[in-house]
């Protein structure tokens, strides 16, 4: 969860009284925040040595779809109303004196679907900072691209003194070459192709150049004199920043998701609004999309919503009526008031500061935080259960506990891994079809979903190679492959592998303890090539690049009758005196190859087989 950093006095001042460290760390609890940490004595000690110290500060831990309590002011405003101290602010949009007609304008240019096709603005008139509402104003753009923004990649805000620049604004996307203008805190000019390579040196920003570096194009804001503002994601210009003695800002926000934009749009204009001349007001501006239609930006429309205060008490155990409800619902920021319909109806206006309500139940949850979640009745439930495991669960357990009784030890090996772990290493080819993969990996460890549980193994023993031999260690855990029958694409299945590592190969070893967890799952195994055996497993020989050659062997499951695969196939394959057995898994010697990727210098024998056909459901305890 991200963490605020509140100057002390400032908050005090905004809450109208001081608090000690245990009552205001009660009242963050109550209102469902926590207090990290109070630096007044680190910062009290530093001042008796007679060394330099900041102001002390309260470090405050903030739900992380709470962009609202991302600043001072936000959380000041949101106790200030969960102490009834004041009412729920009404956000608001402040027209010019000559209406729709005089609002600034900003156009978006075609090119800039293929970068960065979303931009909103907003206009903040008659601002007063000070040193501390400007650096908490700074803070919160920070807070907000390393939250929500993810770094930039999806949003990124600029900010500029209005007073600098001039409208009408143009949103475009030219090649980098193109692009000349002094940069943020520069003294020259750089063209953008330039500005790539400067900020590879700075930390701070180099981080956000891998966002455009690559496009043929790079997102760039002009005023109506060809006033560079900002090239977002990575700089604003220093014609137009803002200093302590801005008086009007001009807000603008790029992105590649719309829905993030009018978030942060929204967010970052509505918490710095209460310094404006009239509070909680916010100057539109008219946005002209690429097919010519306008629209109003910021989106300041209050969402309306219903609550029951039936539902409220069902989840709670309360007994309170819609008034009290709606009461509750004030004090968490929200209007609320009781339908004129339906006694037990309250009509919800959620304002633009809370994303994060999507559902009835985030209502309930606020009514439940302004309650008290201390106060809340303890209740038996009305009614009497008893879980049990899932039947693949179940199974699993079983395997577990056979294999651990037999002297293996189980691994828990992480369940991404490389490519080349999961098919190179393993001498497997990839057909593109089975491998789920990560579309941002952040390191060249974590690419795939593995299909297989034997790399994990392999790594383990790796890691393990100054242990003494023979090293015998299992895993029963799901795989991933794609499937496309399925809306997810993806499905998960349930394998039990093992590798034993000795200086023989001990293919006999891993075909016993094959045979041991079949015998306990009362599977019988099918001698020779018995077409009438009901059902069963055998071993067949077969070739593959992943063990020794002749020394693998495929495992063969026939279902009893009734259960497994229907149908045209299996009538064929009866009429023809070949069952209807399903392959489920291998066993063998690993190849030398395969080991020498994992650097194994002693011979492995390993299993690998799917526990899918072999669940059964479990019987009901109660009906």
């Amino acid at each position: 969860m991200p963490t605020v950093a509140c100057d002390k006095e400032d908050l005090w001042r905004r809450l109208g009284r001081a608090y000690t460290s245990e009552e205001f760390d009660h009242l963050l609890f109550e209102f469902g925040l926590e207090l990290d940490e109070d630096t007044t004595e680190e910062v009290e000690a530093l001042r008796k040595k007679g060394l330099p110290a900041e102001r002390p500060q309260l470090k405050i831990e903030i739900p992380a779809n709470r962009y609202d309590l991302l600043c001072i002011e936000g959380i000041a405003r949101a106790l200030r109303v969960f102490l009834e101290l004041d009412k729920p602010p009404q956000y608001k949009l402040a027209y010019p004196a000559g209406g729709e007609a005089d609002l600034l304008t900003a156009t978006i240019e075609p090119d800039t679907a293929k970068i960065r096709p979303y931009f909103a603005c907003a206009v903040l008139r008659n601002v007063k900072f000070t040193q501390l509402s400007y650096d908490s104003f700074i803070d919160l753009q920070d807070k907000l691209h390393q939250n929500i923004c993810r770094r930039r990649q999806f949003v990124a805000i600029g900010t500029h003194d209005l007073d600098t620049i001039e409208g009408p604004f143009r949103y475009r996307a030219l090649p980098p070459k193109d692009i000349k203008f002094k940069p943020l805190g520069k003294a020259q000019e750089f063209t953008a192709e330039e500005l790539m390579t400067v900020y590879e040196s700075e930390k701070h920003l180099s981080r956000y150049l891998h966002i455009i570096r690559d496009s043929p194009v790079y997102p760039i804001i002009y005023d109506k004199n060809d006033v560079v503002l900002s090239m977002p994601p990575i700089i604003n210009s220093e014609h137009s920043k803002i200093t302590l003695n801005t008086r009007n800002i001009f807000i603008d926000v790029t992105a590649t998701d719309e829905t993030k934009l009018n978030i942060v749009t929204n967010i970052i204009a509505t918490m710095f609004s209460e310094y404006c001349e009239e509070p909680f007001t916010i100057e539109p501006v008219k946005v002209i999309r690429p097919d010519g239609t306008t629209q109003i930006s910021p989106d300041l429309s209050y969402r309306p919503s219903t609550a029951h205060a039936s539902y409220v008490n069902s989840c709670t155990g309360l007994q309170l009526d819609a008034p009290k409800v709606a009461k509750l619902l004030e004090r968490m920021t929200l209007t609320a008031s009781v339908s004129p319909n339906e006694a037990d109806e309250i009509i919800v206006q959620i304002p633009p500061t809370r994303p994060d309500i999507l559902h009835e139940c985030d209502l309930m949850e606020d009514a439940a935080i302004a309650y008290g979640f201390n106060n809340l009745p303890d209740t038996f439930p009305t009614t009497s259960t008893v879980a049990q495991p899932l039947a693949i669960s179940k199974l699993s357990d079983i395997v577990r506990l056979e294999w651990g009784l037999a002297g293996w030890v189980e691994a828990l090996p992480l369940i991404l891994c490389s490519h080349e772990e999961n098919f190179e290493w393993l001498n497997r080819p990839d057909d593109g079809t089975s491998a789920v993969r990560i579309a941002n990996p952040k390191t060249l460890e974590f690419q795939v979903v593995r299909t297989s549980l034997l790399q994990g193994l392999l790594k383990t023993i790796r890691e393990n190679r100054s242990r003494p031999l023979p090293i015998r260690v299992f895993e029963t855990a799901d795989v991933v492959r794609k499937d496309p029958a399925l809306e997810r694409q993806a499905r998960n299945i349930r394998h039990a592998a093992a590798v034993w590592c000795n200086k023989s190969a001990g293919f006999e070893v891993v075909h016993g303890l094959l045979d041991r967890i079949m015998l306990m799952l009362e599977v019988p195994r099918i001698a020779g090539d018995d077409a009438d055996a009901p059902t069963g497993y055998y071993i067949k020989e077969r070739d593959d690049p992943t063990f020794f050659p002749g020394r693998a062997a495929t495992i063969y499951y026939r279902a009893p009758k009734g259960v497994g695969r229907t149908g045209v196939l299996a009538t064929l394959k009866a009429a023809l005196n070949r069952p209807n057995d399903l392959e489920v898994g291998v066993l063998g010697i690993l190849h030398p190859s395969v080991l020498e990727r994992f650097e194994i210098s002693y011979p492995c024998s390993a299993l690998e087989f799917t526990l899918e056909p072999f669940k059964r459901e479990l019987q009901t305890v109660f009906t």
